[in-house]
């Protein structure tokens, strides 16, 4: 079995004790998963197979055994490195530039963020996978898995707001904006622009929250926090609300074409997985990591 199918843990001396299930959902292991880890007898304990209602606490070795885990790919490797700013063993977060797509739409493709990872990673035989998506304006923090086993691990995070992404942007405005707020128009399709979204009244429930860093008469600087992701969900919410962001070249009518599109995911949190240690990785910190218990 290859070894990235495997994870031991050792749990902290903060450690509650409670059963191996529920040490299993309070790591975010998907159900399909916890079944095949019951069934299979794949979690020992201290070296030892334990029924999985065994009460296990601080200072206990589990070893887990993804025996059932596919682990292939199909990323073509582009043939330059990407902007790393996080690395585990599990994990990978680089600052994508705005202008890159995030993913290959076809398998010929080896120009996307997605490719620059895969090719990194092919040097330790390793695959890249994907957790979340940054539009191909958008530039800043992406989080990537390095193995399949994290992936639904890290989208429970992201379905439970467990992961949070923030966001800076800079808006053009007529008005004064509020310190802070919440923006809860649904988006949907816009007929007439087949690359657009826009907010309709039967649009997908849609939740921005904004606070305000610094503005001006016709300027404002803002931290975003998203509870949901729709395609171009800050870029709609903003020009919806007569605060486009500039050169945004969809949604701003004084866009630059030679300029970038003034947005930024410059923060991702999350908890580490297979550890109950959260992670705070910022663009703008020196050291760029954060770790908390």
């Amino acid at each position: 079995m290859s070894l990235a199918n495997k994870r031991i843990l050792t749990l902290p001396k903060s450690f509650t004790p409670c059963t191996i299930r529920e040490l299993l959902i309070q790591l975010y292991i998907p159900k399909k998963w916890q079944h095949f880890l019951r069934i299979e007898r794949a979690v020992t304990v201290n070296g030892s197979y334990q029924p999985i209602n065994t009460t296990v606490g601080a200072g206990d070795t589990i070893n887990l055994n993804f025996t059932q885990v596919e682990t292939s790919q199909a990323y073509l490797p582009s043939q330059k490195l990407p902007d790393i700013v996080y690395e585990d063993n599990d994990i990978i977060v680089i600052n994508k530039p705005a202008g890159q797509k995030t993913h290959p739409n076809r398998p010929d493709e080896d120009n996307t963020a997605m490719n620059d990872v895969e090719y990194y990673l092919n040097q330790t035989n390793e695959h890249v996978y994907m957790i979340h998506r940054l539009d191909m304006w958008t530039s800043g923090l992406l989080l990537l898995a390095k193995n399949p086993i994290v992936v639904p691990i890290l989208n429970r995070q992201l379905a439970l707001k467990i992961m949070k992404r923030f966001y800076l942007a800079t808006v053009r405005k007529t008005t004064s904006i509020l310190d802070n707020g919440t923006i809860l128009d649904p988006i949907g399709l816009d007929e007439t622009d087949k690359r657009k979204r826009r907010v309709r009244s039967d649009g997908l429930p849609s939740v921005t929250h904004f606070s305000v860093i610094s503005q001006t008469s016709s300027l404002a600087k803002l931290k975003l926090d998203l509870e949901t992701g729709r395609t171009h969900q800050i870029r709609v919410h903003l020009s919806h609300h007569n605060m486009p962001i500039i050169n945004d070249p969809l949604y701003d009518p004084s866009a630059n074409s030679d300029k970038i599109m003034a947005l930024e995911a410059f923060q991702v949190e999350l908890v580490n997985p297979f550890s109950f240690e959260k992670l705070i990785i910022n663009l703008s910190n020196n050291d760029k990591i954060k770790k908390q218990p």
